[in-house]
């Protein structure tokens, strides 16, 4: 007997189900410097100082520092709670209690005392609103042209659910280039972006291009997506009219949000570059720590 007891700890060592595989580490590629610096500072009060929301704190940005600091931002306007749950994002999700119908005004000040080249505008889904806040879209690009005419502008705009009269209000005011991220491929949807649809958003692009607008698209990559399921996404993008695609590697904001399935080399983040140019996009931003508002003043140069 007591030489049966002394065996049980090892038969249990060794019956122990299997250990859980270690979570991918993050690779040195994807540090980046702590937000500094005079610039990045001023952006900051301004942005305080207005009661501004931002993309750039709200989605945890790896490049705020960069882009702060060159004394640019993206604007997220309709409030900074979304009706949506993504399973990436880390924009907080509830019912909204904000529309403010003086924010184009004060976005638009801003903008102008920062002295921005190039604006982003982002904003929350607001599916509550019939609209979908299109009125507030409009306004606040028709506004920054008011006080900015030389600011060139890119409105990054959410699903519309097929509210296409909204799409229309959405893209009129004047911006050169409207974005709309696919996010992920089409096979991850149901995970990724549970309260969306891969084919309407690939509808929303194809209905701007045929407004005549510049478009673009950003997909996140490490979310389990197979090479030929990316290839197949370039290849549906430009088949409905995409000129611009970002690719970058996908960071889980916090422990509640879905886990980083692999870290990207930049080898295939560079090759993933080539097939989108040789499949037919005109111009293709793709790193780790590409963003969709990464380096977004160069594309308003991208040929409509």
């Amino acid at each position: 007997m007591d030489d049966l007891l002394l065996t049980l700890p090892i038969i249990q060592a060794q019956t122990a189900a299997p250990a859980v595989p270690a979570k991918p580490r993050k690779p040195d590629w994807l540090r980046v410097k702590l937000p500094v610096g005079p610039e990045y500072a001023k952006v900051r009060r301004l942005v305080d100082e207005h009661k501004l929301h931002t993309i750039c704190e709200s989605g945890n940005c790896p490049n705020m520092g960069e882009c702060w600091g060159a004394g640019t931002a993206t604007f997220m306007i309709l409030g900074n709670i979304c009706t949506r749950s993504c399973s990436f994002c880390a924009v907080a999700t509830g019912r909204p209690n904000e529309y403010d119908t003086d924010e184009p005004r004060r976005v638009a000040e801003a903008i102008q005392l920062m002295g921005v080249k190039h604006a982003v505008i982002t904003s929350v889904n607001r599916d509550e609103l019939k609209d979908r806040g299109a009125s507030i879209w409009y306004e606040t690009v028709v506004g920054i042209k008011q006080l900015s005419p030389s600011t060139t502008i890119e409105t990054l705009i959410p699903d519309v659910k097929a509210n296409w009269a909204a799409l229309d209000t959405m893209i009129a005011g004047g911006q050169e280039v409207v974005s709309h991220n696919v996010e992920t491929v089409g096979s991850l949807y149901r995970l990724v972006r549970p309260q969306a649809k891969y084919d309407r958003s690939l509808e929303q692009i194809r209905r701007t291009k045929e407004a005549g607008k510049r478009t673009k698209s950003g997909i996140m990559l490490g979310l389990g997506e197979t090479k030929e399921e990316m290839y197949q996404a370039m290849d549906d993008l430009a088949a409905n009219g995409l000129d611009i695609l970002t690719l970058g590697q996908y960071l889980q904001p916090t422990k509640r949000h879905i886990e980083v399935a692999e870290f990207i080399h930049p080898d295939l983040f560079a090759h993933y570059r080539e097939e989108g140019l040789r499949r037919g996009l005109k111009y293709v931003e793709s790193g780790p720590l590409v963003r969709s508002s990464y380096h977004a003043e160069r594309h308003v140069n991208v040929p409509i």
